[in-house]
C-alpha cells in the first residue's frame, strides 16, 4: 500500500523519508520500527508533533503520521510500553512530541490523555536501486555507528534531579560561554525519549555539532542502551573536530532512562571534565549531591536550576560548600566557572 503522509516525526530523521511511502501490513513489534498511522481525536494541550527539522506542528483528527515504536517513562508526561504484538488496525498512542508510539499505561494530568494512533502498517525502504522488494524500516538502519579511533575530548555533564529542572538552560549557557571563548563545542543529549528540541537549542547557542541518542538508533533510552549510545555520540562528535562536549542527561538521575548506567560507565567517566547538577529545590540539591557522591564518587562542580532562582536557594547551595549560578540570571558566571575547571584539567593533561 502506498500512502501520502501529512506529518513526518523527527524520530524518523535518519531515514530521510519523503511524503509518499510504501507500507507493509505486517509490523515488527520492536523498538525503533517505523510505522504509519492515523491520528484520532483533537487536543488543546500536548497536541503537537516535531518534524525532522525540529519544527512543531499541531496535530488534527485524521492526520496520517509516521513515527517509531518505543516506550516512555516520564513522570511529567506519559508512561508507555512497547506492545508485544502490533498489527494494522490496532489503536496505539502517541507517547511524545518526537513521534514515539506505544501503549500508554498512565499519564500526568497536565498533558491530558494521549492521541490515539490507528496503525496502517510499517514503512518499507528500498536501499538497493532497482530492487522492488522493500525492507521493514527502523531508525537503527541508518544510525551512526561511532568512531572508535577518535581521540577523547573533555565532556561537561549536565544532570538533573528530574525533568524540567533547568538542564537544557544550563547546557545552553555553557555552550554559549565555551563558544565565545573560542572553543568548537559539541552539544549532546544522552538519555531520554526522542526529541530534537534540546540539542537544537544548544545549536542556537553556538554548538558547532549536535547529536542525540536517536542519531545512534535509539527511540527511548534505558540502562542497556544509554551507555552505548553515549559512546557513539562522543566518538562521532570528537571525530568531527569539536574541542569539548556539553552533554545533557535527559530526565533525572534516579529516573528510568539509563542516566545511572551512563554515570557508572568507566569509559564514559574517563571523558568527564566537569559535572553540573540542576535541581528544583533544596531537598533536590542535598539529595542529588549526596546520591552522586555516594553512588558514583562524583563531586559536583556547580549547582544550577530553579533551586538557584534567588538568594534563598543560592545560600542553601553555598552552605553545602558549592557555588550556585542560575543559568537564566547568571549564565556568564556559570560558564566561566565551568570553563575554568575544563582549562585546569587540560593544563594537568587529564
Amino acid at each position: 500500500m502506498r500512502i501520502h503522509l501529512d506529518k513526518i516525526a523527527s524520530i524518523t530523521r535518519n531515514l530521510h523519508l519523503g511524503r509518499w511511502v510504501t507500507l507493509s501490513t505486517t509490523v515488527e513489534a520492536r523498538d525503533g520500527a517505523v510505522i504509519a498511522g492515523v491520528i484520532h481525536g483533537e487536543k488543546a494541550v500536548y497536541n503537537q508533533l516535531e518534524d525532522v527539522h525540529g519544527r512543531m506542528s499541531v496535530l488534527h483528527d485524521g492526520d496520517i503520521v509516521v513515527g517509531a515504536l518505543g516506550h516512555r517513562n516520564a513522570l511529567q508526561g506519559y508512561e508507555g510500553v512497547l506492545p508485544e504484538r502490533v498489527a494494522a488496525g490496532d489503536r496505539l498512542h502517541l507517547l511524545n512530541l518526537g513521534g514515539v508510539i506505544g501503549t500508554c499505561v498512565s499519564s500526568n494530568p497536565g498533558v491530558g490523555a494521549p492521541f490515539e494512533v490507528e496503525v496502517l502498517g510499517q514503512v518499507l525502504v528500498f536501499p538497493q536501486f532497482g530492487n522492488r522488494l522493500g525492507q521493514p524500516a527502523t531508525i537503527q538502519a541508518a544510525a551512526l555507528q561511532g568512531k572508535p579511533g577518535a581521540a577523547p575530548v573533555p565532556v561537561v555533564y549536565v544532570a538533573g534531579t528530574c525533568m524540567n529542572s533547568g538542564k537544557t538552560q544550563a547546557a545552553c549557557a555553557l555552550v554559549r560561554a565555551f563558544s565565545q571563548a573560542g572553543y568548537q563545542v559539541g552539544g549532546a543529549k544522552l538519555t531520554g525519549v526522542s526529541l530534537m528540541r534540546d540539542v537544537l537549542a544548544m545549536q542556537d547557542y553556538g554548538a558547532e555539532a549536535i547529536l542525540d541518542f536517536t542519531d545512534a538508533g535509539v527511540a527511548c533510552t534505558g540502562p542497556t542502551t544509554a551507555p552505548q549510545a553515549a559512546r557513539v555520540i562522543f566518538s562521532e562528535l570528537a571525530a568531527r573536530g569539536v574541542d569539548l562536549i556539553v552533554a545533557e542527561t535527559g530526565d533525572g538521575i534516579l529516573g528510568e532512562y539509563g542516566v545511572q548506567a551512563v554515570l557508572a560507565d568507566p569509559e564514559l567517566r574517563s571523558w568527564a571534565a566537569g559535572y553540573v547538577l540542576c535541581a528544583n529545590d533544596p531537598v533536590g540539591v542535598e539529595g542529588g549531591l549526596r546520591y552522586l557522591r555516594e553512588a558514583f564518587g562524583i563531586q559536583v562542580d556547580v549547582v544550577a536550576g530553579p533551586a538557584t532562582d534567588n538568594r534563598v536557594g543560592i545560600r542553601f547551595v553555598q552552605a553545602q560548600g558549592l557555588p550556585a549560578f542560575n543559568a537564566r540570571n547568571n549564565p556568564r558566571e556559570l560558564g566561566e566557572l565551568v570553563l575554568a575547571k575544563v582549562r585546569k584539567i587540560q593544563t594537568m593533561g587529564v
